[in-house]
């Protein structure tokens, strides 16, 4: 199939999130099926001083509101890859030190901005003689280009048979903006309706998209159910409700390249399913000496990496821990930044209980690495999770994972319970409700397996290891969603076809 990713941010030219992970890991995947895959995104302040952006000399102009907007193409490979990424320039737009904010503060002109990016993505199709099946939108920044597909293109040479995918990355960010910028889109006031690009008086461009695209996923099964009711709705609900048949969930993959302890060049030990007991033995020693913590091979070490913030469950875990540094014989290796008030309970607690927590309020790839490989159990207790991914490096690191039932975390880690047990699928330990109790039993579950039951704790870290979340599993459950979006946009055409 002919793909065409467009998102706002692509490893490793921009990020800041995991969004990126997938634009850049993705489309290599499908090219390695055999797939034509291109890539689009801006071309940011950041993203021109990576190596191997040559500018093509190709200029265009789009409409935005009331006045005509210039840019320019630039092209480059995705790192190791045949795949051919588009950069769309535009100073004026993208020129600035970070990708949507700056001090804290989104830009006021985001949605022109990115109104911009989706016209300009369109106008290069054209330009640029590129064939396209399917147009791989990825979060609000790229959602009116389903929209721009059924009211602008559809009768458009070339562009008539195009479908649109929406992938919704975090349904919590919404690109809603003014009534009145509306006239940026260049769209008619008639879609300003509460079925379609209204939402409370508002533009919402995640609205547009989710009411315009041809198909839409998410990336977890679970999270893909969770959004159709409140909360996790955050107020489109009833519009993921009235498109369920077209939405799905695809669990997101591991880059096994970057992610791997039996060739992990951030370790000071390897090893695999086969050694794993000795391996990681190494590698907990050296993470307890690294973070200061006493050097104890008995006392469980407990590792969370990521963002410092109330989703990600860090009430619960900073309301756990004041008692358990006082109480219960484990580490806490740590790893982030985010909030506050995070900020300052873990750094009083790693003052005063030095021998408890080590403690990193910053973030380090390698060290989160070294997290991953060195501790026992990893812990994550969000509130919400469309996917997650250091569950899954978990599993393939041999540390046990203790997560909060809830989107992809539920879809990835098998509790240990008797049934799947005996199944010899369990992964973890997992938790539904979203309470400091509930996930101290979790824990204590865990714990008990890790003290007292060594076959048990053996069986459930060897079946996690041998788990397979690649990025090639995750492409072909994509390769066939394609297939479905591009039959049921020509059966759309088709259809129309017949009125005229």
């Amino acid at each position: 199939m002919n793909i065409l990713f467009v998102s706002s941010e692509v490893t490793p030219y921009a990020k800041t999130g995991g969004l990126a992970d997938v634009c850049g890991s993705l489309p290599i995947e499908l090219n390695k099926l055999g797939h034509n895959v291109a890539v689009m995104m801006p071309a940011y302040r950041q993203t021109k001083g990576h190596p191997g952006i040559e500018p093509l000399n190709i200029k265009f102009d789009v409409p935005i509101g009331n006045k005509i907007v210039r840019g320019r193409l630039l092209r480059s490979t995705l790192p190791n890859s045949e795949v051919p990424i588009f950069f769309i320039e535009q100073d004026d737009y993208f020129d600035r030190p970070e990708l949507y904010r700056h001090k804290g503060e989104d830009f006021k002109d985001n949605c022109e901005r990115f109104a911009f990016f989706c016209r300009a993505a369109l106008e290069a199709i054209r330009i640029l003689k590129l064939d396209v099946e399917v147009i791989h939108c990825h979060d609000w920044q790229t959602c009116l280009i389903p929209a721009y597909l059924h009211i602008e293109y559809a009768h458009c040479h070339g562009y008539e048979t195009i479908g649109s995918l929406l992938t919704i990355h975090n349904l919590a960010y919404q690109g809603i903006f003014w009534h009145w910028d509306m006239l940026l889109t260049g769209l008619d006031w008639k879609y300003f309706n509460w079925h379609q690009m209204e939402f409370y008086g508002k533009l919402n461009l995640l609205k547009t998209g989710l009411t315009f695209a041809d198909g839409l996923n998410t990336v977890s099964p679970t999270y893909a159910q969770e959004i159709q009711t409140d909360p996790l709705g955050c107020g489109l609900e009833g519009v993921l409700q009235s498109r369920a048949d077209v939405l799905c969930g695809i669990v997101n993959g591991v880059h096994y390249a970057e992610w791997d302890p039996a060739h992990d060049t951030h370790l000071p030990y390897k090893y695999d399913v086969s050694n794993w007991q000795s391996g990681k033995a190494a590698c907990k020693s050296a993470l307890q000496a690294e973070l200061g913590l006493p050097v104890s091979p008995r006392t469980p070490v407990i590792g969370l990496v990521g963002r410092l913030s109330e989703q990600k469950g860090w009430d619960l875990v900073t309301d756990l821990m004041r008692r358990w540094v006082r109480e219960v014989d484990v580490q806490w290796a740590i790893l982030g930044t985010g909030e506050m008030q995070y900020h300052d309970i873990l750094a009083q607690l790693a003052r005063e209980y030095p021998h408890r927590v080590g403690l990193r309020l910053d973030f380090n790839e390698g060290m989160s690495h070294r997290i991953e490989a060195g501790s026992d159990i990893f812990l994550m207790p969000s509130r919400y999770e469309p996917c997650g991914l250091n569950q899954l490096y978990s599993l393939k690191y041999g540390t046990v994972p203790v997560v909060r039932a809830t989107g992809g975390l539920k879809d990835t880690v098998a509790d240990a319970n008797d049934e799947n047990l005996w199944q010899q699928r369990a992964t973890g330990f997992s938790f539904d409700n979203y309470s400091t109790h509930d996930m101290e039993v979790a824990l204590g579950r865990a714990l008990n397996a890790y003290h007292h039951q060594p076959e048990k704790w053996q069986q459930i870290v060897e079946t996690g290891m041998k788990q397979d979340w690649s990025w090639r599993k995750s492409a072909l459950e994509y390769v066939e969603l394609y297939q479905d979006v591009h039959e049921r946009r020509l059966e759309a055409y088709e259809r129309l076809q017949a009125m005229l």
